[in-house]
């Protein structure tokens, strides 16, 4: 394990210079303000405060914004594998497999730093008007129970507030966009090692529009569904749309028993992840490494 984590520490000199990651970094905070706007504006509008959290549940408790925040690691992971200078060297003093565990390592934890990002950016944008308390706040409460929050398409539901903490709330939302990017992160990665570089981005792109054009509505068209049927597609497409999946409000909450739990979703990453890596390790065994036109 030590010449895997010397692989990973390696793999961050330079991380915080490198051009393209404060890039992405600067496109993930103006992501952020834009998200965070509809809530910014029914705090100024009606002088609510919001509890630290709530603005992170509610910017990321929305299909569309779960797929633009993770459409920015497109940019940040499109040279995976991390090949460097030094690569010849850690392939004769390691082995591909050890090698290859350090990307993975490399990846999760740059995925982790990347939603913990999006995390406080969201809190920090909406702390002139917030508290720390684990209460839903008065505007929690105006956006579940009216019909301002389904207007300005905030998805803060009344079964979520009664089910859950916003702390608690907060954990399991952290966790399922996490497991969203990583999975994504992983699909570039091996469309990298499988097709060449830049190719892992055509994957990860089509993994990402995958899950958007699961429409219930187009579904119901293809099925030819009546309206009254469009639950059973609603429930289709929680299950097959890892997009869905990794949406909050899309899950069981002790209302809808055909729709996924939170764990149940998890499981659904997880087993997606390791195919992934078993189908990275698989080709790890006749992967050809170039560097400076020659093969490894």
């Amino acid at each position: 394990m030590k010449q895997v984590f010397g692989i990973v520490r390696y793999n961050f000199f330079g991380f915080f210079r490198n051009p393209k990651v404060i890039f992405t970094f600067l496109l993930e905070f103006v992501l952020s303000f834009l998200l965070t706007g509809r809530i910014m504006i029914v705090m100024e509008t009606y002088d609510t405060p919001v509890q630290a959290i709530e603005p992170f549940l509610w910017t990321f408790g929305d299909g569309t914004a779960v797929l633009l925040s993770s459409l920015l690691l497109l940019l940040l992971f499109s040279d995976l594998p991390k090949m460097t200078p030094v690569t010849p060297y850690q392939l004769i003093r390691t082995t591909k497999k050890k090698w290859l565990f350090g990307q993975f390592i490399y990846v999760t934890l740059v995925t982790i730093l990347y939603t913990v990002l999006m995390l406080l950016f969201t809190s920090v944008l909406c702390m002139q008007n917030s508290y720390p308390g684990n209460l839903w706040s008065e505007t929690a409460a105006m956006l579940g129970y009216s019909s301002l929050g389904k207007n300005l398409q905030v998805p803060s539901t009344v079964r979520v507030m009664e089910s859950i903490s916003p702390y608690g709330c907060m954990l399991q939302v952290f966790l399922l966009l996490f497991c969203y990017s990583l999975t994504l992160s992983f699909v570039i990665l091996v469309g990298n090692l499988y097709k060449g570089k830049t190719k892992g981005m055509i994957f990860g792109l089509f993994y990402s529009v995958y899950g958007f054009l699961l429409d219930p509505k187009v579904l119901a068209v293809i099925f030819h569904k009546e309206d009254y049927e469009m639950y059973q597609m609603n429930v289709l497409v929680s299950w097959i749309s890892p997009l869905n999946q990794a949406v909050y409000g899309k899950h069981n909450f002790g209302y809808d028993a055909l729709l996924p739990t939170i764990w149940q979703s998890c499981l659904f990453f997880l087993f997606f992840l390791v195919l992934l890596a078993f189908l990275a390790l698989f080709k790890m065994r006749k992967y050809q490494f170039e560097f400076l036109g020659e093969k490894a």
